[in-house]
């Protein structure tokens, strides 16, 4: 380096000073901040070449043969001055004493990887979570090789006795092995990436609130790509939660609980709080300069959160319908319990198909949620007018005939919202579609898979 270090110096400065291309100035900078790297290390190294027959300081560095006292070091060292690449420096020139042995050297570079992570902690304070989970997981992914590597490679020197310790370490052997180290802990953990930020998000833990706004930075509406792709995941999550609590409602049916009622109560307030958050981040979006697709993609978020929105409001009022049916001690009819069932799989399968499709934006997949919703609105007909009939009979009383017709109405209006979803998710690909145009052009045209599905759904769920 001290060849060739004065060169990428002159070069630096004048790339610096007299450059107008950025990127030559970045460049004159790196080359000017290497320099001023080797000038130091070689600095270091003429004043530690003294100390090569200095029998105090060849005592110190053999106490820490002992792997634990190294690594100690190497970390100490290294947080206090905060660079690791000027502690590594620092180890090579006293390497050039001669006093510094490979087996003192391993243990002193595995501590300086962990110390390095002090830059990044001190930075993190007072910052965001995310931040602050950005910070520990580069500190798990220090830690985690650190222990790894040393548990191997001290348990193989306990079988092997690998001689080269005992050899003396130069800088270019410390430069190797540093080098080496990091290469392979980043082949063993980038694998386990996931796992580590999950350990940094369990040690600094997000309520439900805060995870979703965390997710939904206000810095990304700077870029509406990015923010539509936040809001888009945010908005999946939403859709599972207005699904599942229709699923959990249908189930209180068949066999109510305190439990599950209150657990459809608080999927409805989660997904009132999704629709708040998510309203809002979308109004502000939708102010910023965007192209026709993401115009299309917004429209569909906005119009779809709604929906969602609505779905969970009607697991709320069926889950009240069961809650009242449990605490009258009453229940439907043979024959109506077996018509509810037949009406509740074909909602279970719309909304199925509504949020998958709308997950995965799946135009092809749309289509086949309104020959079904069409199904279910003949359903829901047939169904009220067999429920008269049996009032009429006397095999149901007039006060199951209200529940019975409340069931059904929501039942016809979750498969609406369904059709919705389905119609915007089209609409996005096809910027300019009305609302409703494709729903009246299947109404006006004879649409061969229109036709095709409607008579699939209309068998698969026909009434006894």
């Amino acid at each position: 380096p001290s060849s060739f270090t004065p060169i990428l110096a002159m070069i630096g400065i004048v790339f610096l000073m007299f450059s107008k291309n950025g990127r030559r100035k970045d460049l004159g900078t790196i080359f000017l901040g290497f320099t001023v790297l080797m000038t130091g290390i070689s600095m270091m190294t003429e004043s530690m070449e003294p100390l090569a027959d200095d029998p105090g300081f060849q005592a110190l560095f053999l106490q820490f043969s002992n792997p634990v006292l190294g690594m100690l070091l190497g970390a100490g060292l290294t947080a206090l001055i905060q660079s690791s690449s000027a502690s590594v420096g620092i180890l090579q020139a006293l390497s050039v004493s001669g006093t510094v042995t490979m087996g003192s050297a391993i243990p002193i570079i595995l501590g300086m990887n962990i110390g390095t992570c002090i830059t990044s902690m001190l930075s993190s304070i007072g910052t965001s979570k995310d931040a602050r989970r950005t910070a520990l997981t580069n500190l798990y992914f220090k830690v985690v090789g650190m222990v790894l590597f040393m548990i191997v490679f001290y348990g193989l020197n306990s079988i092997l006795d690998f001689s080269f310790l005992k050899s003396l370490a130069n800088p270019v052997t410390i430069a190797i092995f540093h080098t080496v180290f990091n290469i392979l802990s980043t082949v063993v953990l980038l694998p386990f990436c996931d796992g580590l930020v999950k350990l940094a998000c369990m040690t600094i833990k997000d309520s439900p609130e805060e995870e979703r706004g965390s997710v939904l930075d206000p810095r990304l509406l700077d870029t509406p790509s990015m923010a539509i792709w936040a809001s888009k995941n945010v908005a999946d999550s939403m859709a599972q939660v207005a699904k599942n609590s229709i699923v959990r409602a249908f189930e209180l049916l068949a066999d109510y609980s305190e439990e599950g009622f209150n657990e459809v109560g608080a999927m409805e307030e989660e997904v009132d709080r999704y629709e708040d958050l998510l309203g809002t981040y979308l109004v502000k979006l939708s102010s910023k300069n965007v192209t026709q697709k993401e115009s299309g993609e917004l429209s569909l978020l906005l119009h779809s959160i709604n929906d969602f929105e609505r779905i969970s409001d009607h697991a709320v009022n069926i889950a009240e319908s069961a809650q009242e049916m449990f605490e009258k001690q009453v229940s439907f009819s043979e024959e109506g319990r077996v018509d509810l069932d037949i009406i509740c799989r074909a909602i279970n399968e719309i909304v199925d198909r509504a949020v998958d499709v709308f997950k995965r934006e799946d135009t092809r997949g749309a289509t086949n949620v309104e020959p079904l919703e069409d199904v279910v609105d003949i359903l829901q007909v047939e169904l009220k007018n067999r429920h008269v009939e049996r009032v009429r009979q006397g095999k149901c009383t007039i006060e199951m005939g209200y529940i019975f017709n409340d069931l059904v109405t929501d039942f016809e209006r979750v498969a609406d919202h369904c059709s919705n979803i389905a119609v915007c998710v089209i609409q996005s690909a096809h910027v300019g579609y009305e609302t409703h145009e494709y729903i009246e052009m299947l109404k006006r045209t004879d649409d061969e898979h229109f036709k095709k599905m409607f008579r699939e759904f209309e068998f698969k769920y026909r009434l006894p």
